[in-house]
């Protein structure tokens, strides 16, 4: 798995200009949705995007939340939408994870990887008053009591980060997961949890509020924004994940309607204002257009899938 985002496709230089005039679309409203809570990593991440996305699309953007079996459901909703570019699915890893876990009706391949925007950082968190000051603390109370830790729903990358340190550590930590960061956070933060593993998105006001400490970061190096805060490689720790974040239809887009966004989506990631909002959460730029995401995809499903068979969660 950590060489998985090494293989992917290169990463694009972002100095497109930004486009004169919005493209024209053929639809006056495009609904993006996302299985993530409100205020989740895809939720804020839509959000975010839609402010400065509609400077470049000439059309109405709507954030619809579709909650339940770790991405099944918005799984469902996009597969049996028309494949016309009136609605899309914000792609992370946890709709590949649902898709290789469990049996949903309607799987990753369902839908067609249509642009991503950004790989962004999974970090270990705990409470500012919480007696681990360092990953090692973390690990050496694993050993001595086996310890809690939090991730988000069972299908995420953060379960699965989770369960690579227990691996990479030699320890047997209770993963507990969560529908969404909020009730993780809680949990935290009131102790019954030792650690949480998410997204500096969803961690910022948190951050900022010096409530939760972070421990160390599963990016292959250190956060700009966080020098301090070691790699989990660091830590002694051979483990680096990354999270992707695009969008997919359904399957049959019209190559046309893909094309607007290959002219977009660059064009939204070097807005500067843009830029400024989306460093200061530590996301990092990563476009990918039609042609090359659904590859990215597959890579990310066989790397996965050959990390869960040698790990034994399936056959």
């Amino acid at each position: 798995m950590k060489k998985a985002l090494s293989a992917f496709g290169a990463i694009i230089c972002l100095s497109a200009p930004a486009l004169a005039e919005p493209l024209a679309y053929p639809h006056n409203v495009v609904t993006l949705v996302t299985h993530s809570s409100p205020g989740g990593g895809s939720d804020v991440f839509l959000r975010e995007l839609v402010r400065y996305l509609s400077k470049q699309i000439d059309t109405n953007f709507v954030v619809e939340n579709v909650q339940g079996g770790s991405g099944a459901k918005a799984m469902a909703r996009l597969a049996q939408s028309p494949a016309d570019g009136s609605i899309f699915y914000a792609t992370t890893p946890t709709y590949i994870y649902t898709s290789l876990l469990s049996s949903p009706t309607y799987k990753y391949d369902a839908l067609q990887p249509v642009v991503n925007f950004f790989t962004d950082s999974e970090v270990v968190y705990t409470a500012v008053d919480s007696p681990y000051k360092t990953l090692a603390d973390v690990i050496a109370h694993a050993k001595e009591t086996r310890g809690r830790w939090g991730t988000a729903n069972p299908a995420s990358l953060e379960r699965q980060a989770a369960e690579q340190l227990k691996a990479a550590a030699g320890v047997d930590a209770a993963i507990v997961t969560h529908e969404g960061g909020g009730e993780m956070m809680i949990n935290v933060l009131n102790g019954t949890l030792d650690v949480g593993i998410g997204e500096i998105q969803e961690l910022r006001s948190q951050i900022e509020g010096k409530q939760i400490r972070l421990l160390a970061t599963f990016n292959p190096a250190r956060l700009k924004d966080f020098p301090d805060v070691p790699t989990v490689k660091d830590s002694g720790y051979d483990v680096v994940l990354q999270k992707f974040r695009g969008l997919a239809a359904p399957k049959g887009l019209p190559d046309d309607v893909a094309a607007i966004w290959d002219k977009a989506a660059p064009a939204v990631l070097a807005d500067p204002e843009y830029k400024k909002a989306y460093e200061e959460e530590s996301l990092v730029a990563n476009f990918i257009d039609h042609t090359r995401y659904p590859a990215f995809v597959d890579q990310f499903v066989a790397t996965t899938t050959d990390f869960l068979k040698k790990s034994g969660v399936i056959q």
